[in-house]
């Protein structure tokens, strides 16, 4: 099966797979890793599974957004491009996409470093780390990321090691409707895929913002999902970034990307 077979997988398939994780795992631990729910710096990767990830992506820094940044993606020179979805032996890769919304983050991350300078930042469903990573290189002074997916937690790790950096805490749970965390900044790109995430999505930063006075950036290339839902009457355009053709190509045809600033109004209620 040619990688179209794997980008309706990604592409349109995300919304009906993640939703059901993210739903089915609310407040609680990965149901897939339970030994190890927070990998900190100097966690040893299994061998195996580094050596697959290895051999099965590619390292790149072209096409997209942020060339400051190595990632290890899947490319049209993988094997894995053409074989059958099925045959990819762990979870659904949707880490192995530097998505549009994610891209735009880490570029205004990169371009304006005082954004994240000397704050704590949240990269929420941080997929390959991009964005954690270029708020670890704006000199942010505490990162962590977080996602459901163990894998996506280990190539976090291996895409920090291509850029040099010490690897950041990265949490696999389900952060969503668990108590808000005090954290100066909350980044989260793409995903605003389901009406149900959303709802969830909006509801838990606007606790975090009231709280903890949280600044929230959400990267998104204007989804449907996304433009159509309650959250986007509150959000202020931050900055909009033409998509590279390499990008727009993955992402049948979405041509830029936008940064939104999330300032919910205090009359909201949080039901």
């Amino acid at each position: 099966m040619a990688f179209c077979g794997w980008k309706q997988l990604l592409f349109l398939g995300r919304q009906n797979t993640l939703t059901k994780v993210w739903g089915s795992r609310r407040g609680g631990p990965s149901l897939c890793w339970k030994r190890c729910c927070h990998w900190s710096t100097g966690k040893s990767l299994d061998p195996e599974v580094r050596a697959f990830l290895e051999e099965n992506t590619e390292v790149t820094n072209s096409g997209h957004l942020t060339p400051e940044i190595r990632l290890r993606l899947l490319t049209p020179h993988c094997r894995f491009w053409r074989e059958k979805p099925d045959l990819w032996p762990y979870g659904d890769p949707f880490w192995a996409i530097y998505w549009p919304g994610g891209q735009a983050l880490s570029r205004y991350i990169l371009d304006n470093p005082h954004v994240v300078k000397g704050r704590s930042v949240l990269d929420l469903g941080s997929g390959c780390g991009a964005t954690a990573i270029a708020a670890v290189m704006s000199g942010a002074s505490q990162v962590l990321a977080n996602d459901i997916d163990p894998i996506a937690g280990m190539a976090m790790i291996l895409n920090c090691e291509l850029n040099h950096l010490n690897p950041f805490p990265i949490t696999i749970k389900n952060i969503i409707n668990s108590e808000a965390g005090n954290w100066d900044l909350i980044v989260l790109g793409d995903m605003f895929y389901d009406e149900q995430l959303a709802d969830g999505l909006h509801h838990w930063l606007q606790k975090c913002i009231r709280s903890h006075q949280t600044e929230v950036l959400i990267g998104d290339p204007g989804r449907h999902q996304f433009l159509s839902h309650s959250i986007h009457s509150q959000l202020h355009k931050v900055i909009e970034y033409s998509l590279p053709e390499y990008t727009r190509q993955e992402n049948y045809g979405l041509t830029s990307s936008i940064v939104w600033s999330y300032q919910p109004s205090n009359s909201l209620d949080d039901s």
